[in-house]
């Protein structure tokens, strides 16, 4: 089967199978252990931030830095379309215990001047702005780059009104890959990031939120709260590690498959895509113009060998990784071919 459900697909490396087996087994949860604060330090550097907690997965650690950062009650203000919204199981509210307005944005950018008539203060009447949240890569958009200059307003603009900055960076090494950028770079516009090592990075488990040591400090407490904490750690963190230290670089070979499928598909029918829009390792096909769902296309597409999730009612989001190849391309735009004509 070619897998381009996700790029969470990815098996390890050996350089990261030997890692684990070498790596140490202390407590993470009581005296800390040596390998999870090497990962931490690690993506600290990475990211420009004082520290860092290593969590399981990338929903945590945004459902662990609103509760870091917000009182209950509060509103957190973010793109209409952004992942916390739309894939994480209303933890924004239900754990959380906050509020929040989706900003309109474009290819997840919100709207300045939105942001701005949206933040408020604490009143008698509302408990005001608790948090802005931005997400680069935009996943929904079709793993959209936020351009620095925006980030840079949104940032300065909470700043001025003293609302703390998250950014849901899952994917910030793509972001950085195509803006030609370190990481740094990008989470200077923020307070707090988190960043999944599980993804193209191709590690099994695992992500890491990284913020000022304070705010680290409190966010430990709340991983506990909802069951973050892990005991002998040390394998899945040195997994890690060697993501960061050898995946990142070639996640350019990941964007350059993605902007071949969508040129395939493009050939189809101009309709299915733009490659003009395909930035990162995600690539959103529009498939209304069959008139059949996406859930059709997914299970016609799967009988021949080629696995895509629905993102909506009438598209796919294809994603492609480190196992997905130039003729794996080429045979999923030939499965898609052939399933369109007959469409």
């Amino acid at each position: 089967m070619i897998d381009l459900r996700s790029d969470t697909v990815t098996r390890p490396t050996e350089a990261m199978l030997e890692s684990m087996r070498e790596a140490t087994f202390g407590d993470d949860s009581r005296d800390g252990d040596a390998t999870v604060q090497k990962l931490e330090a690690l993506a600290a550097e990475r990211t420009g931030k004082e520290t860092g907690a290593f969590m399981p997965s990338g929903t945590m650690a945004n459902l662990v830095a609103m509760l870091a950062h917000a009182n209950r009650g509060g509103e957190v203000l973010l793109e209409d379309g952004s992942h916390t919204l739309n894939a994480e199981l209303g933890g924004i509210a239900g754990v959380a215990g906050l509020f929040y307005r989706g900003i309109h944005g474009k290819r997840g950018a919100m709207d300045p001047d939105a942001l701005r008539e949206a933040i408020r203060p604490v009143t008698r009447y509302h408990m005001g702005t608790a948090l802005v949240w931005m997400e680069n890569t935009h996943n929904r958009s079709g793993g959209a780059v936020l351009p620095l200059a925006h980030m840079q307003a949104v940032y300065g603009l909470a700043r001025e009104k003293g609302v703390p900055v998250h950014l849901d960076g899952a994917r910030i090494f793509n972001a950085a890959i195509s803006l030609g950028c370190a990481a740094s770079e990008i989470s200077q516009y923020s307070d707090s990031v988190c960043f999944c090592v599980s993804k193209g990075l191709s590690a099994p488990v695992g992500s890491v939120l990284c913020g000022g040591a304070a705010f680290i400090e409190r966010a430990r407490a709340y991983r506990r709260m909802v069951g973050g904490n892990m005991r002998q750690a040390g394998p899945l963190a040195a997994a890690g590690i060697v993501a960061l230290e050898t995946m990142v670089d070639r996640l350019v070979e990941d964007h350059q498959t993605a902007k071949r499928l969508a040129e395939g598909l493009t050939r189809t029918d101009a309709s299915l895509c733009d490659p003009k829009d395909v930035e990162t390792n995600l690539v959103r096909v529009d498939v209304r113009k069959s008139g059949r769902r996406a859930a059709q296309w997914s299970a016609d597409l799967k009988s021949k060998g080629v696995l895509v999730a629905p993102a909506d009612l009438y598209a796919l989001r294809f994603v492609t990784h480190r196992h997905i190849s130039a003729p794996d391309v080429d045979a999923a735009v030939g499965a898609f071919a052939e399933l369109w004509k007959k469409s």
